[in-house]
């Protein structure tokens, strides 16, 4: 591609970027594209910078609401986007879509929103909630395109008058490299076990209180079932677990953590089934590798979770915030057969193949991209 614009992605963090878009980042750069990177600096940054990456730090607190520090995060993304002169920017997460935004317009760069799911800040009732809201509303207008990644939020932004119609458009979620997490056939554990794994940041909101409660209900009556936690611990998250409480919930026996990883597939693939009894999401990406993977999951009928199961067919739902009701559901998924749990599976990969391929989401994104930049030359 000649002449091709730069292209900045910003996120709360670096580790967000490289874990759900560096997909698209190869692809981005495929095309001719550079591609900076603007997000607080972590573990991650090294990787982005190795994959050609330029990146430039930001400080972000993720849930501070002091209007001073807010309004320097704004002029230091206005500063950061004036030195990285970039033609066009992706923004994720809440605060770069809001102040990103607003800090681009002042430079006259066109930029593409992504909603991937709304904070407490902006669901509870209160003077937080209006000030997001109009943030929001303010932020958004000259957005050249606001994608977003389940139908309730997009019905919840554009109804309220957040966002305009004509400039949104529904995603499925981040995708999923259905090339990567390729089935995997499960080797039956040396002690008999059906494993049930939960996959996300170990914060209240995922629902990680109610998957104890129901490890304790099912274990006390199913010996042959085992729990496990896989993920970190959120410190900076006001929701953040405790690692005390975790550690006292493996000393009862209820479950076991399996801490981080950075390739969830062997995980996955040792796992019966994969569980995330979230309050609300975007478009839950361990959902979509492990479907992918030819598992079946269990999920709460919410926001962001329901669509990415067919209830009986790839997966379970059940209540929110009901840990009696997980339970139930999860020994439903215990009575079931081998070759019951393998259709299941193999439905839920048929349903990633056919609605949840990532290469949906990159080419929406190339569009979105050549639509924002009509003169850019191919």
């Amino acid at each position: 591609m000649k002449n091709a614009p730069r292209i900045a992605i910003a996120a709360n963090t670096s580790w967000y970027i490289y874990t759900f878009r560096f997909s698209l980042i190869k692809r981005l750069q495929e095309e001719g594209h550079e591609v900076c990177i603007v997000a607080p600096e972590d573990d991650y940054s090294a990787l982005l910078k190795e994959a050609h990456c330029s990146c430039f730090f930001i400080s972000l607190d993720n849930q501070g609401t002091n209007p001073f520090r807010e309004l320097r995060t704004i002029l230091a993304f206005r500063q950061l986007y004036a030195s990285a002169q970039p033609s066009l920017a992706l923004h994720y997460t809440p605060k770069p879509n809001i102040y990103g935004s607003l800090a681009a317009r002042t430079l006259g760069i066109p930029c593409l929103n992504n909603i991937s799911g709304l904070g407490t800040a902006f669901i509870r009732n209160g003077w937080l909630s209006h000030l997001v809201r109009l943030l929001y509303n303010v932020s958004q207008r000259h957005a050249a395109k606001v994608f977003f990644q389940n139908p309730d939020d997009l019905e919840l932004f554009t109804g309220s008058g957040l966002v305009r119609k004509d400039k949104s458009e529904l995603l499925p979620g981040s995708g999923v490299d259905l090339d990567w997490f390729a089935p995997r056939s499960r080797a039956a554990p040396s002690n008999g076990k059906t494993i049930f794994l939960l996959i996300a940041r170990l914060i209240w909101d995922k629902g990680v209180g109610e998957f104890a409660d129901a490890a304790r209900m099912i274990t006390a009556k199913h010996p042959e079932a085992e729990l496990q936690l896989l993920g970190f611990i959120d410190s900076n998250n006001p929701s953040a677990v405790p690692v005390e409480r975790i550690r006292a919930w493996e000393e009862e026996g209820i479950l076991s953590w399996l801490g981080r990883s950075d390739d969830v597939r062997p995980n996955i693939a040792g796992a019966d089934c994969v569980v995330l009894p979230s309050y609300r999401e975007g478009t839950p990406r361990s959902l979509l590798e492990a479907a992918s993977m030819a598992r079946p999951v269990i999920t709460t009928d919410a926001v962001g979770c329901r669509q990415v199961v067919d209830h009986g067919q790839t997966g379970f739902l059940c209540r929110p915030r009901s840990s009696e009701d997980l339970a139930r559901t999860m020994e439903r998924f215990l009575h079931l057969s081998d070759d019951e749990r393998q259709a299941m599976g193999n439905k839920g990969r048929a349903k990633m193949l056919r609605e949840f391929d990532e290469r949906i989401v990159i080419d929406k994104y190339l569009e979105a991209i050549s639509q924002a930049l009509p003169t850019l030359s191919r």
